[in-house]
């Protein structure tokens, strides 16, 4: 048996078995963002299980990822809930509440395929010189590199990272992942851990963030990090805003310390009106679409479907949340 929050191995959870209450018994939790409620439920009731009133389940499925403030309203009325089903992989807003007391689940891996895709129109964008292109009001210069056999250092060894990895391989690209552990990724050159950072971003054409938000991870790139790659690298940005120092990030696109900068997530975000970032030219902002609502439900359904289905027979759940490192 494993305890509650722990987990066996990277990718699954395993669970105790329970008797009460019923483990068919799951609470949709709450109904304030009423599409992924709905998509919730029936996910629910398509792998056998019975919505109910939190009051009697024995499993929560949390529907409202920007609702993290009710979670502990909603959590007391529910004394006999043992698993707890988040619905994003970036879980930095419930990192406080997690526990010991509780099996955890996220969408960890659910949405790293259209992320991954974000990747590769990010690093296309920025090889082809398309920001200038886009700009020009007259026949620009040729410019632009290849993909085809590029350096590419990855922050992040998740499942973002896997799947990008499954779509970079025709390009034959040298990938460096730099992750907390050593252990390895499928398609990667090298494994490098955070404390080689600077050494791994060093001869990159194109350094890529697709980590967690920890205290660990949080403004990972800074200055020294930016002065550390090539003056004809770019940053692509698909994690969270805060792992960039924005203020830094800005100083070193506007001094070419870095060729550019494409962006999925900002600090602060929204990234407000008027902020240096969007006068920049070598700069690119897409407004967090790596995933957008409309390609996540169906993704997100169908883990929950699956997850529900493995707690029903009381086996291991796919995507565990590992509450010592917070995601």
């Amino acid at each position: 048996m494993v305890r509650r929050g722990m987990c066996r191995g990277p990718s699954l959870l395993a669970v105790a078995s329970s008797s009460v209450p019923e483990r068919h018994l799951i609470a949709v939790e709450p109904s304030t963002r009423p599409a992924m409620h709905a998509v919730m439920v029936e996910a629910v009731e398509a792998a056998g299980g019975t919505v109910v009133p939190i009051e009697q389940a024995s499993a929560l499925m949390f529907a409202d990822p920007a609702a993290a403030d009710t979670f502990p309203d909603i959590i007391g009325a529910g004394p006999g809930v043992e698993w707890i089903q988040l619905p994003y992989a970036g879980i930095e807003t419930f990192q406080h509440h997690l526990d010991h007391d509780h099996t955890w689940t996220c969408g960890k891996g659910v949405y790293a395929p259209p992320v991954a895709e974000w990747i590769m129109t990010a690093l296309l964008t920025a090889f082809r010189d398309i920001p200038r292109y886009v700009r020009a009001s007259s026949w620009p210069v040729q410019d632009g590199k290849n993909l085809l056999g590029a350096k590419l250092t990855i922050l992040g060894g998740g499942g973002i990272t896997e799947s990008f990895m499954e779509l970079i391989g025709p390009w034959g690209c040298d990938v460096t992942v730099v992750r907390r552990s050593a252990d390895p990724v499928r398609g990667a050159a090298r494994i490098l851990t955070t404390d080689h950072l600077h050494e791994a971003v060093a001869d990159a054409d194109a350094v890529i963030v697709a980590l967690a938000l920890t205290d660990e991870t949080r403004n990972i790139v800074d200055a020294e990090t930016l002065t550390a790659m090539r003056s004809d690298a770019w940053l692509c940005n698909v994690g969270r805003g805060s792992h960039v120092i924005t203020d830094d990030l800005v100083t070193a696109l506007r001094e070419g310390v870095i060729a550019g900068a494409v962006l999925d997530v900002t600090d602060p975000e929204p990234l407000p009106d008027g902020h240096p970032l969007w006068e920049l030219d070598n700069c690119v902002i897409t407004p967090h679409v790596g995933n957008t609502p409309e390609m996540g439900l169906p993704l997100i359904a169908d883990r929950m479907r699956v997850n529900v289905g493995r707690w029903i027979a009381g086996v291991e759940l796919i995507g565990p949340v590992d509450v010592g490192a917070g995601y």
